[in-house]
């Protein structure tokens, strides 16, 4: 599966040592939502992304890549330490250019 260059990068960077590459596939007016949360601009995407690493300690492997309403659908194997690891998650990816423009996680 060949997933967009943006993409890949979300999926293969690595806490902490990543930061910067995480950071920078994303747009300047990002937004992502995740757990009941709207967090907006790069910084803050980083801060949850920095945070969830180190709580979850997980990693997500994808899985399929499918479009929809314009949007690029990622199911993924997500391993950590959270009840009911391993779970199949949906992430939900808008592009605007080579940048994450939106991101939501089911």
């Amino acid at each position: 599966m060949i997933l967009p260059d943006p993409i890949q990068r979300y999926f293969s960077s690595r806490a902490p040592q990543d930061a910067s590459t995480l950071a920078a596939a994303f747009a300047p007016d990002a937004e992502v939502r995740d757990e009941g949360q709207t967090l907006r601009g790069p910084q803050q995407i980083l801060r949850w992304w920095q945070d969830a690493k180190a709580k979850y300690d997980h990693s997500a492997e994808p899985l399929e890549l499918t479009e929809a309403s314009g949007k690029i659908l990622v199911l993924a194997r997500v391993r950590g330490n959270f009840p009911g690891s391993p779970a199949d998650l949906t992430f939900k990816f808008g592009l605007s250019g080579n940048r994450i423009s939106t991101l939501e996680i089911e």
